[in-house]
């Protein structure tokens, strides 16, 4: 009230974005919808039953895409749950979408706890999804209007919503780096799937999801400045510079040519002697 001038008793349904401005916002995201859009009919698969609404926003808490039943759809518009429809803090108050995109963190909103009483009859889980630069990207959210929705039961499909997040994250980060390697950035058995890293040919690690730019004390968002993957990854190696990077090419080559010898040294541009000289240096057996 204080800070958005916002009434609570306000009855008005949430504004949404006319046709055209909400396509301009769908085709800034268009590669991201493209990719989410897979785990969105997943997660809908899994909560369309209690009679779910699976909406994805971007940063601002605009709706850009959802997934609901047909049955419901007339309810869900109404209600403003609908694409285009804005449903940020500083339009609607507290509620799911808005409050977790302003928190940067998972919330459910169960009801009374909405700050317009038009929507307390309402129940909204919402998690965050972060972006490869390491900033907010979107919320996806998963609302109901049941009246036997209980909070025991809203919990099970928080857990379920964190855990589609963290895969559209992590999927999109993939699409993201398409010529690099992906790392799994966690040596712990069951980690945070998002602890990503994308290695170039050249082993320097390049991009990095907030989870890992978290864990590895890296920028916090935007690029990041190249760094070896084996550093951060804590790997320890006797050997160091060129001697590291010279064992690396010829290992790869020898594994391309299937352990052939004669092959891996053609490869490399250097005589079979040659070859067997540097495999003995480096401490690599003939296979």
């Amino acid at each position: 009230m204080l800070k958005h001038g916002l009434d609570p008793g306000d009855r008005r349904r949430p504004e949404r974005l006319s046709q055209p401005e909400l396509a301009t916002r769908r085709e800034a995201m268009e590669r991201f919808l493209h990719v989410a859009a897979p785990q969105l009919d997943q997660l809908y698969n899994l909560v369309c039953l209690s009679g779910c609404n699976v909406l994805l926003t971007d940063s601002e808490g605009v709706v850009l895409d959802q997934r609901m039943s047909e049955a419901d759809a007339a309810q869900f518009r109404d209600w403003g749950l609908w694409q285009g429809a804005d449903w940020s803090e500083a339009v609607q108050g507290t509620n799911g979408i808005g409050t977790c995109l302003v928190e940067g963190r998972q919330v459910t909103i169960h009801r009374d706890e909405h700050f317009h009483t038009r929507n307390i009859g309402m129940s909204c889980m919402d998690a965050p999804i972060w972006g490869p630069d390491g900033r907010l990207l979107a919320a996806l959210d998963v609302s109901s209007a049941r009246a036997d929705q209980t909070e025991r039961y809203n919990r099970l499909i928080s857990a379920q919503i964190m855990q589609t997040a963290k895969a559209i994250e992590a999927v999109f980060f993939r699409a993201s780096f398409p010529d690099a390697r992906i790392v799994v950035a966690s040596d712990e058995e069951g980690g945070d799937a998002a602890m990503l890293l994308a290695v170039d040919k050249d082993d320097l690690a390049v991009g990095a999801t907030r989870a890992a730019r978290r864990a590895l004390g890296l920028e916090r968002e935007g690029a990041i400045r190249p760094r070896p993957a084996a550093d951060l990854l804590g790997r320890e190696d006797e050997m160091s510079g060129f001697d590291k990077a010279e064992r690396a090419a010829v290992a790869r080559a020898l594994a391309r040519a299937g352990g052939n010898v004669s092959a891996a040294a053609r490869a490399l541009g250097i005589g079979r002697a040659t070859m067997y000289r540097r495999m003995a240096r480096l401490g690599l057996g003939e296979k």
